[in-house]
């Protein structure tokens, strides 16, 4: 899949000085035996219990003939053999590529196609899902499922996935890994064509959880909530793996439920948490859930939107002892690249942050050329965190680095303290009667107005305009809004050019498996609003 240790590397030398993400596992284990590493609905593992699986289901694998750098499908819910098998991928060098969960049959298919894996892992609960797949994905040689007992399908047989650990060597699995070796192949949502695969690297996925641990602070052996989905790199990269690091606790849930996860962070007494602003909404205006104690939490991350002065502070209020802050990123950067410093959190809850350690941040033009503080272009990352390549895609790789650095396709400028004040990414800019405008700009009025959760805008073809300015808006619980209302809201904290031609009350809106707003599908069932 990518390039493999150095040639001449032995495996004596490159057990002392290598990076291997499977050995993050293996120090946890040295020096915190019994603490409970994850907690799955009642199901626990310990440090010294996950490195053996790990170990044991790494020699499997090898023993399954698998090569170095090959890939290991996964269909699955956050659970406990999930991250057990990404951890056994790095100690046996072979790539961890999980589905995401967000794409259809088909994309499924595509990705395990792609990737040319031989092997797929199907949690039992998505069985029925992953008995189609075998027809279309015919380099597959061996299937596993989570249940207790072999089954069959067609002419295809599922062995259980017990049977990698059991049936694997109980002795620590010794093979030779390079730093830039590739350690997990995350899939973006394909929002506009094919899913691209993200390949990355032991160097950077290890490089990424320390960063994480200095942004965030996090001390060892504090509890982690993870209900974003372990396919996606927030969860694997920014809260599994530097959990693991620190010996700590990650407390995992199937998906968000305000309920649930409430219950989570105060019987395990979470110290860190990213929700998405909608699922802070959720967890504080749920009559059970919003009763809890969430005086643990001492970082409180949201992420994929803005949010309104006024909402930040019912969250401070409700979580008195933690930090409120945005952090930004992306798949391709592992992904975590800027997070607002938390004497920022008021003063510049506005911005993306400033660039968390080991990151290099900036801006630039069409031409290639950095800008001065306070000029607006694209931004712009290095760091030794960056992904690899796109698998089977040189074009696109070589596009995402051109002149040297990786191109994010966001649009912000940098002030003069390096926090980024993000504009709209490239092709969320509307350009409507020869002005431009940032869909981002409008969407932060929106949720300014106190009947509003969430908003989402979009340029909708106008015969006039050029673009219409159109949003659609989900509103908080038990409340009611005409459009006009919204439409005079916007008209007294806006230009008058980017105020909505059009607002549109919907009940949710579609979204990708991580929850990121799909706002091409918005579009598509926008063409033609304007018409006649």
């Amino acid at each position: 899949m990518a390039r493999q240790a150095q040639g001449g590397t032995t495996p004596a030398m490159n057990m002392i000085d290598r990076v291997c993400a499977g050995d993050i596992l293996t120090r946890a284990a040295d020096l915190f035996p019994d603490n409970v590493a994850m907690v799955d609905d009642g199901r626990t593992l310990t440090y010294r219990e996950f490195e053996e699986q790990a170990n044991r289901m790494a020699h499997s694998l090898l023993g399954l003939g698998l090569k170095a750098g090959e890939p290991v499908g996964l269909l699955a819910r956050n659970c406990l053999e999930l991250m057990v098998c990404y951890m056994a991928c790095a100690k046996a060098n072979l790539v961890f590529a999980p589905v995401n969960l967000g794409l259809k049959p088909h994309e499924i298919a595509y990705c395990l196609n792609d990737c040319g894996t031989r092997i797929l892992i199907v949690e039992e609960a998505l069985a029925e899902a992953g008995r189609a797949l075998p027809d279309q994905c015919p380099d597959l040689e061996f299937l596993y499922s989570t249940g207790t007992s072999a089954t069959s399908s067609g002419d295809r047989t599922w062995r259980p996935f017990r049977e990698l650990i059991d049936n694997g060597s109980e002795h620590p699995i010794e093979v030779v890994v390079g730093d830039r070796d590739p350690v997990q192949l995350l899939y973006t949502s394909g929002t506009t064509a094919n899913p691209k695969g993200v390949v990355t690297s032991h160097q950077a996925v290890t490089i990424a959880a320390m960063s994480n641990i200095i942004a965030n602070q996090l001390p060892p052996e504090a509890a982690m909530l993870c209900q974003l989905p372990l396919f996606h790199c927030t969860a694997v990269n920014c809260l599994a793996l530097p959990t693991y690091m620190m010996g700590g606790k990650l407390v995992l849930a199937k998906g968000f439920d305000a309920r649930e996860c409430a219950r989570l962070i105060e019987e395990h007494e979470v110290y860190m948490l990213v929700f998405l602003p909608m699922m802070f909404t959720e967890i504080l205006t749920d009559a059970e859930a919003s009763q809890r104690d969430f005086s643990s939490v001492h970082r409180a991350l949201y992420a994929m939107a803005p949010m309104a002065e006024s909402k930040l502070q019912v969250i401070h209020d409700a979580f008195p002892n933690a930090d409120v802050v945005l952090g930004s990123g992306q798949t391709e950067f592992t992904p975590a690249t800027c997070l607002i410093r938390p004497e920022h959190q008021w003063s510049k809850a506005g911005s993306w942050g400033t660039a968390t350690p080991m990151t290099r941040v900036a801006i630039m033009d069409d031409h290639g050329r950095l800008l001065p503080p306070g000029e607006t272009g694209e931004i712009v990352y290095r760091g030794p965190q960056v992904m690899t390549e796109y698998l089977n895609q040189p074009e696109k790789t070589g596009e995402a680095f051109k002149y040297g650095w990786f191109h994010s396709g966001d649009i912000a400028s940098i002030d003069e303290d390096g926090a980024i004040w993000f504009t709209d990414r490239k092709k969320d800019i509307i350009k409507t009667g020869g002005e431009n405008v940032a869909s981002l700009e409008v969407e932060r009025c929106l949720i300014g107005h106190p009947k509003v959760a969430e908003a989402a805008v979009i340029g909708v073809p106008h015969e006039r305009w050029g673009e219409a300015i159109t949003a659609s808006v989900i509103l908080m619980p038990d409340e009611d809004a005409a459009e006009e209302e919204l439409i005079e809201y916007c008209r007294e904290h806006l230009a008058g050019f980017k105020v909505p031609k059009a607002i549109v009350v919907v009940e949710e809106f579609p979204r990708t498996g991580t929850g990121k707003i799909q706002k091409h599908m918005i579009r598509k069932g926008m063409e033609g609003h304007f018409s006649g």
